[in-house]
């Protein structure tokens, strides 16, 4: 199949100032589509280049207008007042809306086979385009809303092939607590599980938190760029796995999950999360601000032991559902379905 793919980020690093957390799994997603030789055409301006400065062409192409396609995919954009929605000569303007409604416009209302990815559960349940007979709604959740399906989060495979537990427990990791990700519909969250903590054990928070002033005690550095998430991740002990009620009630789980513990960083997980054991072990499943210190001390106790070691290689297993090359089969399942 020849597969147009709408997305509004990065192949590569990208720039700092970007919520663009799908560049954790996009590129290895797009490599196996076109591993199982299909072709792929990006359909949204190359941001990479135009923006970031960088060429990660080679199998890759472009094109800003309508080229002939068996399929599309969208990464689902919605409507950002001040952002997209404004004319397209406005300052602070993007136009990612614009050309997703034109894209959608021209080739699914024509009956081209279509995937709407919905990665941040914003597509309304009652939207009419759910019903149209060319179109499928992939979602993260494990509890996807009803006629839509689950395309989880993909953890690319050669992360997940490489991680050497020994190897990430032994390393020197200075900070207890990390958080990489931005504040949207986190403070609750927040709140009752990394505020507690991080009032008596050494953290950072890294990424767009732009209402602090209830948490004065807590460590905000900013956003970071992408390449030392990674790194933040290999200093760190643990992480809270923080979500959005919209999110922890479907069981929908972002790429911070597998981000942190590939780099051994170990994901303490809020048993209220829907299908928490999907994520973590009991050991590391916590239901307040005191479990999330408790653990923390516990695991400080273990650092760079066997115990530490065993502990992240029983975090590993969890990951294999939701391996990269098993949501492409899936993604392909559905686009050939709608053929």
């Amino acid at each position: 199949m020849r597969i147009g793919y709408s997305m509004w980020g990065f192949l590569g690093h990208g720039i700092v100032d970007t919520p663009d957390g799908s560049r954790a799994f996009r590129r290895p997603f797009v490599d196996g589509l076109i591993a199982a030789g299909h072709a792929v055409v990006f359909l949204q301006p190359d941001r990479d280049l135009t923006e970031a400065g960088q060429t990660p062409r080679g199998r890759y192409r472009w094109d800003p207008g309508f080229p002939d396609l068996d399929a599309i995919v969208y990464e689902w954009r919605w409507p950002l007042p001040g952002r997209n929605t404004t004319d397209c000569d406005a300052a602070g303007h993007t136009c990612d809306l614009h050309r997703q409604t034109d894209l959608f416009d021209h080739y699914t209302k024509s009956g081209i086979p279509t995937l709407i990815w919905d990665l941040d559960r914003q597509l309304p349940g009652d939207d009419p385009r759910r019903l149209l007979t060319n179109v499928m709604v992939g979602e993260f959740a494990l509890t996807p809303t009803p006629g839509a399906v689950s395309l989880s989060c993909p953890v690319p495979d050669a992360l997940l092939d490489t991680a050497d537990p020994k190897l990430l427990a032994s390393l020197s990791r200075p900070l207890p607590l990390v958080y990489v990700g931005n504040q949207y519909d986190r403070d609750e969250a927040f709140d009752r599980y990394f505020a507690p903590a991080a009032a008596c054990l050494p953290h950072q928070v890294a990424g767009k938190w732009t209402r602090t002033q209830r948490w004065p005690h807590v460590r905000f550095t900013g956003r970071c760029g992408f390449t030392q998430v990674e790194d933040l991740h290999r200093r760190a002990l643990a992480t809270v796995l923080l979500l959005p009620d919209r999110y922890a009630h479907a069981g929908h789980m972002t790429s911070r999950w597998f981000e942190a513990l590939l780099a051994g960083c170990l994901p303490l997980t809020p048993a209220e999360i829907r299908f928490a054991d999907a994520y973590a072990p009991r050991d590391l499943q916590v239901t307040t601000g005191k479990d999330v210190i408790d653990k923390l001390i516990w695991i400080q106790s273990i650092a760079g032991s066997a115990e530490h070691a065993d502990l992240i290689a029983g975090c590993l297993p969890l990951l294999e559902p939701f391996r990269c090359s098993a949501q492409v089969a899936a993604a392909l399942t559905v686009l050939e379905g709608l053929s």
